[in-house]
């Protein structure tokens, strides 16, 4: 008897080790869930303000579009084809000379522009092509691609989309 006792003295504390072990094996994946959460929450984020910063892109086009034709002009008169950088209050096109400048963010209003704010890690070029569907010399459809990109845990990210316009007014 006094050697069965003797034998289960140390149990109590070898089944202790193992019980916290796997304690702390689930917890260290719990937490290597939420970084690794955290990481990709930041990645959804971005991609979403890139996303609408590319759409407000498009929308700047179509209002100076729309801008030409409130005036009397030609429907393209201020959009012409290349790359160009536009803000969100841009009135005509910037044609883009090198790499595109960085967004700023200001905070007050919560816009995006190059005029003032604090920097982001975003860049916005609209790439504009001036098609003749109809072999006229004359341009009938506009195709505008507005590129966001930004630099996401060493890789360069990019937002891109696409809308064509067309001279469908008399």
């Amino acid at each position: 008897m006094k050697y069965f006792l003797k034998n289960r003295e140390g149990n109590l504390l070898i089944e202790s080790m193992v019980g916290i072990s796997i304690a702390v094996v689930g917890l260290l994946g719990i937490l290597g869930l939420l970084s690794r959460s955290l990481a990709i929450n930041k990645d959804v984020g971005q991609k979403f303000i890139a996303t609408y910063l590319a759409a407000e892109g498009i929308e700047v086009v179509k209002s100076l579009i729309d801008k030409d034709y409130a005036d009397g002009n030609a429907w393209n008169t201020t959009v012409t084809g290349g790359s160009h950088e536009v803000s969100y209050d841009s009135t005509a096109l910037t044609t883009l000379v090198g790499s595109p400048n960085t967004l700023l963010f200001d905070s007050t209003d919560r816009t995006y522009s190059y005029a003032g704010g604090n920097p982001t890690l975003f860049t916005r070029t609209v790439d504009i092509v001036e098609i003749d569907n109809n072999g006229d010399g004359g341009t009938d459809e506009i195709k505008v691609n507005s590129i966001v990109q930004w630099l996401a845990r060493g890789v360069t990210q990019e937002v891109n989309l696409e809308d064509h316009f067309f001279d469908w007014r008399p």
